[in-house]
């Protein structure tokens, strides 16, 4: 693809108007200054000695590395917060970011999983999040295991409410679903498209009957083809070291990472003739025309008007 394809900013307004993850606030030094990029627009973020963040659009004489600027950052910083654990700015007029209860509850460990770039689209890496079809033959003997590949018929609808997709009901077989897992066994599914970029499944806790664990997939876009994935997570497991529970995210993203990188075009197909869907894959059907009625262009392929 030509560079100017992938350096064209974003223009869609309904993407402009959102608050975008940066990366976990836990990974950010103090008394440091670096580039970084958004939706196609060159960013600088800072951080002053004392935990400030800030950022604004990259300006001509910004280091790619430096201290906390000593006469501050400019007075046209773009807007923040802290959430879940992360930096989220916006690049236009920020409406409420949306919200994961179960973040503030008092009994669950909240803890930032890993941060990994993959050359596709953010809808591209959304899309393969919500789909179940490929935990045995991806995640073999972790999250699906032959023969149990049937993808369970399941309900998906768009609230128009809240703005978000939610499939319920849904209900797959796995060998180790968590790392405290002991022995496979069918797990339950909740899947919610809260924002284009980002989606959070609520799964079955091995150690707590009828709660679930939460994960969080926060893509950041860097361009139309490049993003930096931000995996959350909000567990009943106080066992395990954040280490393994690192690690074995970091196991499952590497699974998928190849494959998200050989799906051609990277950009999302939005026409439902572009790629045949089967009877599974209603989610990411959902999502697809949830994101073309959105007028989300950017990272995806328009279908027929």
């Amino acid at each position: 693809m030509a560079p100017e394809f992938l350096e064209q900013p974003c223009e869609d307004e309904v993407l402009l108007d959102l608050w975008h993850p940066l990366g976990a606030v836990e990974t950010m030094p103090r008394n440091r200054t670096w580039r970084d990029r958004l939706l196609g627009v060159p960013l600088t973020l800072s951080r002053s000695p004392e935990g400030r963040l800030a950022v604004w659009r990259r300006q001509d004489g910004d280091p790619e590395s430096a201290a906390w600027p000593a006469e501050g950052p400019p007075a046209s910083t773009l807007p923040v917060i802290e959430r879940y654990g992360y930096l989220w700015t916006s690049l236009g007029a920020p409406r409420p970011l949306f919200e994961i209860p179960e973040a503030d509850e008092s009994n669950r460990r909240v803890l930032h999983a890993i941060s990994v770039t993959a050359r596709t689209s953010a809808p591209r890496g959304i899309e393969n999040f919500l789909d179940m079809g490929h935990f045995p033959f991806v995640h073999t003997s972790v999250l699906g295991d032959e023969p149990h590949t049937e993808v369970k018929d399941y309900n998906v609808e768009v609230s128009a409410a809240d703005g978000e997709i939610i499939a319920t009901d849904c209900v797959f077989y796995q060998p180790k679903a968590a790392l405290s897992s002991q022995g496979g066994a069918e797990v339950d599914y909740v899947f919610r498209v809260p924002h284009p970029h980002c989606s959070v499944l609520y799964k079955s806790s091995p150690g707590a009957e009828g709660r679930f664990d939460v994960i969080g997939l926060f893509v950041q876009a860097l361009d139309q083809e490049h993003i930096r994935a931000h995996m959350w997570l909000c567990l009943l497991d106080d066992d395990q070291p954040d280490w393994a529970l690192r690690r074995f995210q970091v196991s499952i993203f590497g699974q998928d990472k190849p494959i998200l990188e050989n799906q051609l075009p990277r950009g999302l197909p939005l026409d439902p003739r572009a790629e045949t869907p089967i009877r599974a894959d209603k989610s990411g059907v959902a999502y697809r025309r949830w994101l073309g009625q959105l007028g989300v262009r950017y990272g995806v392929i328009p279908g027929a008007a």
